[in-house]
């Protein structure tokens, strides 16, 4: 072999890239656009080789978690990574469901430490470690983006029926719609379109203060609440005029002094928490008595309430 041929083979050696580069190339083409994880037949696609799995996994490279999440070692699944992992080891057709794909949606400030799958019915279920899988009798229409999900009115009343207790259950519809996760039309449609579901009556108290937004129907309820423990049918909208202007109050007693707002979900805004502080304040400084129940709060806890306005209502007239 001459000089000139020992440099040349040396040097396609060098521009060739290596059987493992190959492999790494693949695993981050793949694992781009899935939060950093790789199905395994996504690289077998890419041309990685059942082998070539085997010797990264030994190597102690890549790491396999369940039957087709493959990861780099010392990563691990959070977040979407942790998402995509469960709707691939979940089964055919899986999707994120309920809770998570509301956090997928957008969701903010609720967390929940288990991941919630829905598999159709008919396919294959597999259980996995920190993933809760549900057979809804239907799917329904799914999202890609960023993992497959259900839509978010479908989430949500899947995540209010699935949830631990009742106040969870309101917390989740309410904070869906509050943060604009859910359009109040299509969650209306929904419910409407449900044949079969945990906690109905409650969901559709709560769905319908949530959607019609009217906080009439908050109360009215008090109204009958009130009648069932005892208490005189309370006034309503009690107009009050202070230095800040005219204020109207939803309900309470003028005959003892005793005046009780019910705060439906729009009071959550910070323009509405705002006026509602300012508006309290005004109400006190004038030596008024207020007890104020959040609506969710009247649905999920009427007893522990009612129980402070009878209270209120005694010590009232008894001054």
């Amino acid at each position: 072999m001459t000089i000139d041929q020992g440099v040349g083979a040396g040097l396609l050696t060098a521009g060739t890239p290596s059987r493992r580069d190959l492999r790494a190339r693949a695993f981050a083409r793949v694992a781009s656009h899935h939060a950093g994880v790789a199905h395994r037949a996504d690289l077998l696609r890419e041309g990685v080789t059942r082998a070539d799995l085997r010797t990264e996994i030994r190597a102690g490279r890549w790491r396999l978690v369940g039957l087709h999440t493959v990861l780099l070692a010392g990563a691990e699944l959070v977040g979407e990574s942790r998402w995509w992992s469960a709707v691939w080891e979940s089964g055919p057709g899986a999707v994120l469901d309920g809770v998570t794909a509301l956090t997928a949606a957008g969701l903010r400030k609720f967390d929940e430490d288990r991941v919630h799958v829905s598999v159709p019915s008919a396919n294959r279920a597999r259980r996995s470690s920190g993933i809760t899988v549900h057979r809804p009798n239907a799917v329904g229409l799914t999202l890609d983006s960023p993992v497959p999900r259900v839509l978010p009115e479908v989430a949500c009343l899947r995540a209010a029926a699935w949830a631990r207790t009742d106040r969870t259950a309101a917390l989740l519809v309410s904070m869906s719609v509050q943060q604009r996760i859910v359009d109040r039309d299509r969650l209306r449609t929904a419910w409407e379109e449900t044949t079969y579901t945990a906690r109905r009556t409650l969901l559709d108290q709560v769905i319908r203060d949530v959607c019609d937004g009217a906080e009439s129907l908050g109360e009215l309820d008090f109204g009958a609440l009130c009648t069932s423990y005892g208490l005189p049918s309370p006034d309503r909208q009690i107009r009050r005029v202070r230095a800040s202007g005219v204020a109207y109050v939803d309900a309470g007693w003028e005959s003892v002094g005793l005046l009780v707002e019910i705060d439906g979900v729009h009071h959550l805004d910070v323009d509405s928490v705002t006026d509602d502080a300012l508006r309290q304040n005004d109400l006190v400084l004038g030596r008024e008595r207020v007890l104020r129940i959040p609506l969710m709060g009247l649905r999920t806890e009427p007893a522990r309430f009612m129980r402070q306005v009878v209270r209120a209502y005694r010590q009232a007239a008894e001054t």
